[in-house]
């Protein structure tokens, strides 16, 4: 559940140099989007697609949708130009690759505030030294995304459906942006046909605890909203325990039962945010 309360289960990244598709993506279902001038533009295209991507988000249109830019890494020779336009694009965060220490984080934080003090900065974790310095990334960042496709290249590790081999890293994420109270993205699943598995990781990487799902592609949309919301039942569920909870305070009682289950505070607060998640998301799909 998203830590700011603001509703992320579907982020989809759209490539920068494709005007039609930024265009296309003020229509369509997702939470919040990625503009990428990284891995989806080639280098020759870089420069268009900057000054294309930096334009679409400042003349807006994407209504209460969540617009990032992406830039391309600390390493390369666009990384400047990348922020200094995007500090300038209204966009709502940047969104920084391959970010492996703190350090990082602060460079970007230092290219773009003069222009956009408000900006956030979200940081991909998707190598192992990112990994081992997450605590020390969330801390500085206002949001983590796990890069898997180049996290299961970097650690050698099989694209199994169940993702055994990346538990580790994504439980280890997930801790680094729970303490730091910042939300968290699950990774992409890049086989588009494949619709029971990717189903499948949308409910692994909801039952784990991220916040919502990177998207490549459109048609993935329907899916991650729906398993990254709260359902009619568990929205129901905490409404009572709500109601029974202010019931007891107010006749002065300390112990609560619903349906016979004991109600601790922990499990009042927790149906509050999924109340609140579930009002958000109608508020969102309304407008």
């Amino acid at each position: 559940m998203a830590t700011d309360g603001r509703p992320r289960r579907s982020v989809l990244y759209m490539p920068g140099s494709n005007a039609r598709a930024l265009e296309k993506a003020k229509t369509l279902a997702a939470d919040s989007l990625i503009l990428d001038l990284e891995d989806a533009v080639a280098p020759d295209a870089k420069d268009e697609a900057r000054a294309q991507v930096c334009d679409a988000a400042r003349a807006g249109g994407y209504g209460r949708r969540e617009v990032f830019i992406r830039a391309n890494g600390a390493d390369s020779p666009w990384w400047i130009d990348d922020l200094a336009a995007i500090s300038l694009s209204g966009a709502d965060g940047v969104v920084v690759p391959k970010v492996e220490d703190v350090a990082t984080v602060w460079a970007a934080r230092d290219a773009i505030s003069g222009a956009a003090e408000k900006m956030a900065v979200w940081c991909m974790v998707e190598t192992p030294k990112g990994v081992l310095a997450a605590a020390a990334i969330s801390d500085a960042a206002d949001g983590l995304v796990m890069g898997t496709s180049d996290l299961a290249k970097e650690l050698r590790a099989a694209h199994k459906p169940d993702r055994e081999p990346m538990l580790t890293s994504l439980g280890l994420c997930l801790l680094a942006a729970r303490a730091a109270d910042v939300p968290i993205l699950d990774g992409v699943y890049l086989d588009l046909e494949d619709v029971d598995g990717f189903a499948a990781a949308c409910r692994q990487g909801a039952d784990l605890g991220f916040d919502g799902k990177t998207l490549i592609h459109p048609k993935q949309l329907d899916g991650a909203n729906a398993a990254f919301a709260p359902s009619a039942e568990e929205v129901d569920w905490s409404r009572r325990i709500i109601d029974a909870h202010a019931e007891a305070e107010a006749e002065g009682r300390g112990i609560v039962l619903v349906d016979g289950q004991l109600i601790e505070n922990l499990h009042v607060a927790q149906a509050h945010r999924v109340v609140a998640m579930a009002e958000a998301i109608a508020e969102l799909e309304a407008a």
